[in-house]
């Protein structure tokens, strides 16, 4: 973790999350509730650059994300990188979680993609997610989260997105997609890494 600036967090009245995507900003809404912030999307700001995401870990490339976003906007921009690490395959998909079926895959054909790369094999995996926060180009907050489970045989659930109705949550006996927002936002990865984004500001 990277200790928070406090005289720039302490006025967080406007966040930016670096996504476009709806079940993502969703989630990201309900757990930054506590800061009583307005939330904002890059679709909100019309904000269309797409910076490379050319780092070897989650940790890079929400930092790379989040100061390349950060200069096209005057708020604070918090950006992640979250997948799946899959033990058998070697950590994959991993950062490429998004695109491991190629660019322009659905949901499902990436699920079925690494249900056919698993037969036959341990089913022990990971997701994890990476934040960064940047303001004017300069980072200024990271924070990591985990959550670990099994890859299913087949999908279960029909909430959630990405790799949710495959991932099964032991202590719970559901997969991610099984779980309502409430449920899934007590013990997923992103929220543990949001968990620690807050202590961090509390402290600062």
């Amino acid at each position: 973790m990277m200790q928070a600036d406090v005289i720039d967090l302490i006025h967080l009245k406007t966040i930016v999350v670096a996504t476009r995507n709806v079940g993502k900003m969703r989630e990201f809404r309900n757990l930054l509730a506590p800061l009583g912030s307005t939330i904002l999307s890059l679709g909100d700001l019309s904000i269309d650059a797409e910076p490379e995401e050319s780092g070897a870990t989650f940790a890079e490339n929400a930092r790379l994300k989040a100061v390349a976003y950060s200069q096209y906007t005057q708020f604070p921009v918090l950006a992640d990188d979250s997948g799946l690490e899959v033990a058998a395959l070697g950590g994959r998909p991993g950062i490429h979680s998004a695109r491991y079926a190629g660019p322009g895959a659905s949901d499902s054909e990436r699920v079925h993609k690494l249900l056919n790369q698993l037969s036959g094999k341990g089913r022990e995996a990971r997701f994890v997610c990476a934040l960064a926060l940047a303001h004017g180009g300069r980072l200024m907050l990271e924070t990591e989260g985990g959550c670990a489970g099994i890859i299913t045989e087949e999908p279960r659930g029909t909430n959630g997105f990405g790799y949710d109705p495959i991932f099964f949550f032991p202590s719970l006996g559901k997969t991610y997609a099984e779980l309502d927002e409430v449920e899934k936002n007590i013990i997923s990865h992103r929220s543990r890494a949001v968990a620690a984004f807050l202590s961090l500001i509390r402290h600062s």
